[in-house]
């Protein structure tokens, strides 16, 4: 028997053992790893007779058998339901009595058992809005999420194609205040109520009408003037008309007269003000009418949900609805909510792109009839004479321009065989011509919402910098 020594603390020490800090046990090493897989040892829940089992985590995992040799036992009655019974013991005791709390399945031992979640096994037809996040209600609380602390931004679409996406805020008029009073004190300061935001035209009547509520200066377009000696605005250029509400120093005492202001502009400008305020250690202007405040900066502040630049781009009260693509109040209004539309596919049009033009390539404009079909060979005859397009070459081995032309058209003369077959969907009434040309078509994404199937609107509110869509896509 090998001898032990004990150490100054009194513990029994092995001879030959290292002295220093002592090698965790293995079984504490590998609970600080993650599992790779699901270890089931002594599983006996109904037909299971004591199985051992190792499922690998993260994978698409196909559980096979006989009738009746456990295969349901084993998913749903015991790793299922394992995985449910330590979730809800790891809420409080007041969440606990809201949920249905499963039995301990009959198994000796589960470890590397991730939170589990299982969709009811039942026949039911094909449902196109039915996602496993809607049938989950997973869904259900990922618009809650988003209505309570979702961040909207501007989603109206600059020249380029790329989204504003200004953050869309709303303010009291206290917050504004409090805001405007982080400036140093003794800034100068004017309350501007926006009343035309780059709009053509002299405007004439609105400025009359300022001037009859008994204001005396304005802003346009970046120059402050005063109403008696007001320069006439061009009439077919844009411009910027902000009302003077008042001039201010910034101190404690101006604090009522400033909220007073500040409640005039936004009833003028529908929940919008400006302050324009000089730059802290700047050269600035003295504030007489007709300078142009080189140096001022302005502040907009919105007591609506609506973009600073484009009030247009504006929002009621963010409510879970709006992130339903199974209501009016969030689905996108060109696919409904479905994410795809039907849209006349060319692969249908041109079924056999080795057939040339004057072999009837157009298999859509082949089925109309003698005096349809007459019809249409003399469109694309026109067709090929005006691009030069030989009539006897193989579809496929047109010009790509060409062949788009073709299909949709060139914005003159030719209007191109999807727009013509549109045109016929929407205006016949005739359930056989509807019945022949539904061959023709295919499901495709939306163009609107690109398969989002949310309104723009919607798409605009992110949580970490991810809108719902987004993160909907995310793997598990």
């Amino acid at each position: 028997m090998a001898k032990r020594t004990r150490t100054s603390r009194g513990n029994a020490k092995r001879p030959g053992a290292a002295s220093g800090r002592a090698k965790a046990p293995a079984s504490s090493r590998a609970r600080g790893r993650i599992k790779r897989e699901i270890v089931i040892r002594g599983a006996r829940q109904h037909n299971l007779q004591n199985i051992d089992v190792r499922i690998p985590r993260d994978k698409m995992v196909v559980i096979t058998g006989l009738s009746g040799s456990g295969k349901s036992s084993l998913a749903f009655d015991t790793i299922y339901a394992e995985g449910q019974r330590k979730y809800v013991e790891s809420l409080s005791a007041y969440a606990r009595q809201f949920l249905e709390q499963l039995g301990k399945p009959e198994v000796d031992h589960i470890e590397g058992l991730p939170p589990t979640v299982a969709i009811e096994q039942r026949a039911r037809g094909s449902n196109p809005r039915s996602t496993v996040a809607t049938t989950t209600e997973i869904y259900d609380y990922l618009r809650l999420l988003f209505a309570r602390v979702g961040e909207p931004h501007c989603w109206v679409r600059l020249p380029r194609g790329r989204l504003c996406n200004r953050p869309i805020t709303s303010q009291t008029v206290s917050q504004i205040v409090d805001a405007i009073f982080t400036l140093p004190e003794g800034t100068r300061f004017m309350v501007l109520a926006p009343i035309v935001r780059g709009q053509k035209g002299q405007h004439t009547e609105m400025l009359r009408h300022v001037q009859r509520e008994g204001f005396i200066r304005v802003r346009i377009d970046g120059s402050v003037y005063d109403l008696k000696n007001l320069p006439e605005p061009a009439k077919n250029k844009k411009h910027s008309i902000e009302v003077v509400v008042d001039r201010l120093v910034l101190k404690d005492s101006a604090r009522i007269r400033l909220s007073e202001s500040i409640e005039t502009a936004l009833s003028l400008a529908g929940g919008l003000v400006i302050i324009m305020h000089e730059a802290a250690g700047g050269q600035n202007p003295s504030p007489e009418a007709g300078g142009d405040f080189a140096g001022w900066k302005d502040r907009l502040f919105s007591t609506t949900y609506a973009c600073p630049k484009h009030p247009e781009a504006n929002l009621p009260e963010l409510a879970p609805r709006m992130f339903s693509f199974n209501s009016p109040y969030g689905a996108c209004e060109s696919c409904d909510g479905l994410g795809t539309i039907l849209e006349f596919d060319p692969d249908l049009i041109v079924p056999d792109p080795s057939l040339s033009l004057s072999q009837g390539a157009i298999d859509a404009w082949r089925h109309g009839g003698k005096r349809m079909n007459i019809f249409y060979n003399r469109l694309i005859r026109r067709f090929c004479i005006r691009y030069k397009v030989p009539a006897n070459v193989p579809f496929k081995e047109l010009r790509p321009s060409v062949r788009k032309k073709l299909m949709y058209g060139d914005g003159d003369k030719f209007e191109g065989v999807v727009p013509n077959l549109m045109r016929r969907w929407r205006k016949t009434e005739s359930q056989f011509v509807k019945a022949r040309m539904h061959s023709f078509l295919s499901e495709q994404p939306c163009r609107t919402c690109e398969g989002a199937r949310l309104k723009a609107a919607s798409l605009a509110v992110t949580v970490g910098e991810k809108n719902l869509h987004q993160i909907t896509q995310m793997s598990i």
